[in-house]
């Protein structure tokens, strides 16, 4: 009997085997399409973050569609580990993916509840997160059966731990966080590793519905749903004491302020993304690319401390001169909000710095907050260069065999236009100077001597220059081009400058040094900028000495007769290396510039309003832009050598006659020496200063002594 009833236990169970095992069969051949294969639950591979660093080695901005930053099991806090298990799957160390005892429990919780199958709850931690990778979220019994089967499949890939940590690195926390990681940053403003209990309770809570408990829209339902669920799971689980309960129970959400997360270099970082997505494409914009640029994060800082400080002082004359003389009606009458007159009257500034050698982008701010205004005007805005565009006038000039001794009459001109009306150039200072030399009309920034130069060479050979230079942006060639009437961007007339300390070589700018994907393999690396010869080498070598004028020559000092537009800007701030550079001023004083160089470093720095509203009278480039340069300039050349400009032995240095610019004799009374383009230079002596020429003062006649004789 015994034996009977034992064959017949036998029999059912073989038999309920067998229909168990047809069931499954049937089950995986029915649903076996929409599950996943062995090859790709091997190489889950979650989206990452793109991530953006300096040339010194800091990052500088993450760019994502999920944001996700990957953890390993063991930087994630056991805490974290103990609240998504009593939470959320109590039986998830025994079960192999599916668990039984859940399902049947939910069942019947939803049959007396709901009187209905349908209802949620028994997803284990594997169910969901072969639902959250590999499935959609619809409700429907094929989908949870797909759901059921690829759990199967996910715990028999891989271990318990490395599921736990899937989960942590895929799920979302809502706010962009996905995975962990990305949430304690974003929260709590900390690594995964420093959570707390009831940080990792409140993080957990979140899994259930990131944007119904989101702490930051509703903080009262983040907190019930941690004390209430989270935290008692724990303790009812023996996870945590009834001493932590009560500690953690108590403890208010604290989160990290928080603001649109722009990184360091916003302005920069933006001009990278726009960069990588127009020459790699989102797909690797947004797929854990390491970007690495050129950018030194230290000269970075000090652009931006030193240029919105400057904006802030300037931003306080600019109110006061507008109580005096505030803009005309018209100006008003175009701002229809509130939003816009705040625009319009906000002042903004750009500032680029470059190695001119190597084309390298050393720092970039293209306004004052990038949070309220992404238009980048370091390279974006087009803007009237003012007399930071002479530069070329003079570089024409020399190229047409012009002499730097070259004089000219700073003296009232009119000039007849094409449409038969005169047009009277004016300078600055509303004065006149007489007769000087190239030099010193550039180093003072002559107008009226500027534009008979630019009659001479003609307008279209100095829009051939500033091309050859770099310049891009479209230049009329008309008489007034000296002025800089013509609107260029910023980015391009400090490449253009570039040249000059380059030797005559242009450098295309460059913002990127390499990218390299997700798997290590290498997209894009770059050591310098494209060359291009813009200029001789002789050609730029004598125009940055003539340059260096604007930043050296006081009058009065090896007899020059003005002063450098530049001298004492530099001067009061305390830069004294050698340098070269411009000031510019638009007419009506709404653009004020500053562009210079050393032989490491080329800056320009741009200031006005992007209304194009007046500054205000006697707001020049001297006043306004050039301190933020030279205080800039200083703190970028505090770790440099001091170098000076090499000169080309193929230049000729000259010692010259201050009167006649001619070869100074030994009996010239002032003289100094000047640089030429080879071939230019004066041969003949001077023929004022000769000992002919000489007037020697008549001398008394000596008395002689008298002697007697002796016969």
């Amino acid at each position: 009997m015994i034996r009977r009833y034992i064959f017949r236990i036998l029999l059912y169970c073989c038999l309920s085997s067998l229909i168990y095992a047809g069931v499954a069969l049937a089950v995986v051949y029915k649903y076996e399409k929409g599950l996943p294969s062995f090859e790709r639950l091997e190489q889950v591979d979650p989206a990452q973050t793109t991530n953006i660093y300096s040339r010194d080695g800091v990052e500088l901005k993450k760019f994502w569609v999920q944001r996700r930053d990957p953890v390993t099991f063991d930087r994630i806090p056991q805490a974290a580990v103990d609240a998504l298990v009593s939470t959320e799957d109590q039986l998830f160390w025994r079960h192999w993916g599916v668990s039984l005892p859940d399902i049947f429990r939910v069942v019947l919780r939803n049959i007396w509840v709901t009187g209905s199958l349908k209802g949620h709850g028994a997803s284990t931690i594997t169910q969901q997160l072969a639902r959250n990778i590999f499935l959609t979220q619809d409700q429907t019994w094929q989908r949870k059966i797909q759901e059921q089967l690829t759990a199967v499949l996910l715990e028999r890939t891989y271990t318990k731990r490395e599921i736990i940590e899937m989960y942590f690195n895929q799920m979302l926390f809502g706010n962009g966080a996905w995975g962990i990681q990305a949430a304690a940053r974003r929260f709590f403003g900390k690594d995964v590793e420093g959570l707390t209990i009831d940080e990792c309770a409140l993080l957990v809570g979140l899994l259930k519905g990131p944007y119904y408990y989101s702490p930051i829209k509703y903080p009262k339902r983040a907190k019930d749903r941690r004390d209430g669920v989270v935290l008692r799971a724990m303790r009812r689980a023996g996870r945590i004491s009834s001493a932590e309960y009560r500690s953690a129970l108590q403890r208010p959400i604290i989160l990290k302020q928080h603001g649109e997360e722009t990184g360091e270099g916003p302005y920069f970082t933006e001009y990278i993304r726009q960069y990588l997505e127009r020459t790699h494409g989102l797909e690797v914009l947004y797929d854990g690319a390491s970007v690495y640029t050129t950018l030194d994060s230290r000269l970075q800082r000090a652009a931006e401390d030193i240029l919105l400080k400057r904006l802030d002082e300037v931003q306080i004359l600019v109110e006061k001169n507008w109580k005096k003389n505030p803009p005309d009606s018209t100006f008003w009458a175009g701002l229809k909000t509130r939003e816009d007159s705040i625009a319009a009257t906000t002042l903004q500034g750009a500032l680029v710095a470059l190695d001119p050698h190597s084309g390298h982008i050393l720092a970039m701010v293209g306004g004052r907050n990038f949070e309220t205004s992404k238009f980048n005007r370091a390279v974006q805005a087009l803007r009237q260069p003012g007399s930071a565009f002479k530069p070329f006038v003079y570089i024409a000039a020399l190229k047409r065999s012009f002499p730097p001794t070259l004089k000219l009459a700073d003296t009232a001109v009119s000039i007849r236009m094409e449409d038969g009306t005169f047009w009277q150039p004016k300078n600055y200072d509303k004065r006149f100077l007489g007769w000087m030399t190239m030099r010193e009309g550039l180093a003072g920034s002559r107008n009226v001597v500027t534009t008979q130069l630019v009659q001479k060479v003609k307008p279209r050979s100095v829009v051939r220059v500033a091309k050859d230079m770099g310049i891009k942006s479209r230049i009329g060639a008309y008489l007034s081009l000296g002025m800089g009437t013509s609107e260029v961007k910023l980015i391009e007339l400090v490449s253009a400058y570039g040249v000059l300390p380059n030797r005559g070589i242009r450098v295309d700018p460059i913002a990127v040094l390499k990218v390299i994907d997700k798997d290590g393999n290498v997209l894009e690396e770059n050591i310098q900028g494209q060359e291009h010869v813009a200029l001789s080498e002789e050609l730029a070598a004598v125009a940055t000495s003539m340059l260096s004028s604007v930043v050296s020559m006081r009058a009065g000092e090896n007899h020059a007769t003005l002063t450098g537009t530049a001298y004492y800007g530099t001067r009061n701030q305390g830069f004294r290396r050698p340098a070269a550079g411009k000031t510019g001023t638009t007419q009506n004083f709404a653009d004020t510039w500053f562009v210079g160089f050393t032989p490491q470093i080329v800056t320009g720095v741009w200031i006005g309003f992007d209304s194009k509203v007046s500054l205000g009278p006697r707001m020049s480039g001297a006043t306004v832009a050039l301190p933020v340069w030279a205080k800039f300039m200083k703190k970028a050349h505090e770790t440099l050598p001091v170098e000076e400009f090499e000169l080309p032995p193929t230049v000729p240095r000259i010692e010259v006659c201050r009167d006649t610019y001619q070869v100074a004799s030994i009996y010239c009374p002032k003289k100094y020496y000047e640089v030429f383009m080879p071939g230019t230079e004066p041969k003949t002596p001077c023929p004022q200063h000769t000992t002919r020429g000489l007037q020697l003062m008549p001398t008394k006649a000596k008395k002689t002594p008298k002697r007697e004789y002796q016969f």
